[in-house]
């Protein structure tokens, strides 16, 4: 989807880990993705343990909010890696392909939306989640699931 490259990158770095990279762009982030202010505001007022704690508390915890989406449909990464490969793009790091803000990156990078669209019911179920245990983390997630096309609907990837 066209225009929302910068958002799905600014909300890849919201959702990794808190360390000093994420703080240090945190004013950029603030500015560039205005959908993203909520959670900058709040990530700009908290403490950087605090903030690292909270991240580990509500995506490292027994709740149920897993930022690896083929643990949301029970589908392979190697699906995720494929995409990527024929993209000419390979993942590097520890993280595995499925993991949110490598899909993120992937698609600010192609402008191909298919992960996530596929992932929709997922991200859905993420962000009800993460919303009911209020936490500003929901914003993120939901600032991304706006910008995907109504269920149901035919929309073409791009890219690919």
């Amino acid at each position: 989807m066209p225009g929302f490259e910068l958002l799905y990158q600014a909300a890849a770095l919201c959702l990794t880990y808190p360390g000093d990279e994420f703080c240090a762009r945190l004013p950029l982030l603030r500015e560039a993705a205005p959908q993203l202010r909520e959670f900058a505001d709040h990530a700009a007022v908290t403490e950087p343990r605090e903030l690292a704690a909270h991240y580990l508390q509500v995506f490292e915890s027994a709740e149920g909010h897993s930022l690896y989406l083929s643990r949301w449909r029970g589908i392979s990464p190697a699906r995720f890696q494929e995409l990527y490969s024929s993209h000419g793009l390979e993942l590097t790091g520890g993280e595995l392909p499925d993991f949110l803000p490598a899909v993120l990156e992937f698609t600010a990078r192609t402008g191909d939306t298919v992960l996530l669209t596929e992932h929709r019911a997922g991200l859905e179920r993420l962000r009800s989640g993460l919303a009911d245990s209020g936490t500003p983390y929901a914003s993120v997630v939901d600032a991304v699931y706006a910008t995907l096309p109504p269920p149901g609907s035919q929309v073409a990837p791009e890219g690919g």
